[in-house]
């Protein structure tokens, strides 16, 4: 019997810690599985994934720049994926495709479990508008924050994705706004850079008065990329973190998805730890 198929889809790939992460969930639970990369042609991600599918694969997680593709191709929507308009999970059930998104969850978790930081009654600074952002703020506003604040360089596309979760933050008792780049607000306890500036190196787009001693100020990016960032919020004293812990919260939930097995993430996240953060040898 042929173990399960599943794949990261996107374009790049080469360079996704999933594939890894997966066979560790997968030799930790018990779980026959195969997980690779599935590198999609820019202008030709729903036929690749639909053949993945039709070659008897079982699901795919989705990453840059496809998540709002993902969205439209399924039939079925988890709450949060509805919110956010993009899914990085989709599940091939033969009644309907089932997207979901688990950026969120997975950020939400490495800030309460691993960072061991309460996001209850606390102020938070989200910057940017893009998918990343617009796929953790639904979780983001159950953790029920006092405030959360969007950020970005064109308030309108902040706006747009606050009013979609107005009612949201509402149930929630969780006061919602948009703002732009120049006039983010300050002194925050949590602040999460959802922006692509630290994979392009241009630095971070916000004054350090957004950071107040203390603050946990946590980069949805990784490794090298994430290292200009983690400087300057200890620069101006914030507790820096990258999104490493929430790569394996949100991969953790997408195997729950799909297998039904909740793995244990620790051991997960500090073996990556020691792989991305081990010295390079010249």
């Amino acid at each position: 019997m042929h173990p399960d198929r599943y794949a990261v889809a996107g374009n790049p790939v080469e360079h996704s810690r999933s594939p890894l992460i997966h066979s560790l969930f997968a030799q930790a639970t018990g779980q026959a599985l195969e997980y690779g990369r599935l590198l999609c042609p820019l202008d030709a991600f729903p036929p690749t994934v639909k053949r993945f599918a039709e070659d008897g694969a079982k699901g795919c997680n989705v990453t840059v720049p496809f998540k709002f593709e993902a969205f439209e191709m399924a039939t079925h929507h988890s709450r949060r994926a509805e919110l956010a308009q993009a899914a990085n999970t989709l599940r091939f059930d033969p009644e309907g495709w089932y997207a979901d998104n688990t950026d969120g969850i997975g950020l939400v978790r490495d800030i309460t479990q691993h960072a061991g930081v309460s996001l209850e009654g606390q102020r938070v600074l989200l910057l940017g508008a893009g998918g990343a952002s617009a796929g953790v703020l639904g979780p983001l506003i159950e953790a029920q924050p006092a405030e959360i604040v969007m950020a970005n360089r064109t308030v309108e596309k902040a706006q747009a994705i606050v009013d979609r979760h107005r009612d949201w933050a509402a149930q929630h008792g969780v006061a919602l706004h948009a703002r732009p780049l120049t006039d983010p607000g300050q002194a925050y306890d949590v602040f999460i850079n959802g922006t692509a500036a630290s994979l392009s190196g241009s630095g971070v787009p916000v004054g350090a008065d957004v950071l107040r001693p203390g603050t946990l100020a946590l980069d949805m990016m990784y490794g090298p990329a994430a290292q200009a960032f983690l400087q300057w919020a200890r620069d101006h004293g914030a507790v820096a973190r990258d999104g490493l812990g929430m790569l394996v919260e949100q991969a953790a939930e997408s195997f729950y998805i799909w297998r039904g097995v909740r793995p244990d993430t620790k051991p997960v996240l500090a073996h990556l730890r020691q792989i991305v953060d081990a010295p390079k040898t010249p």
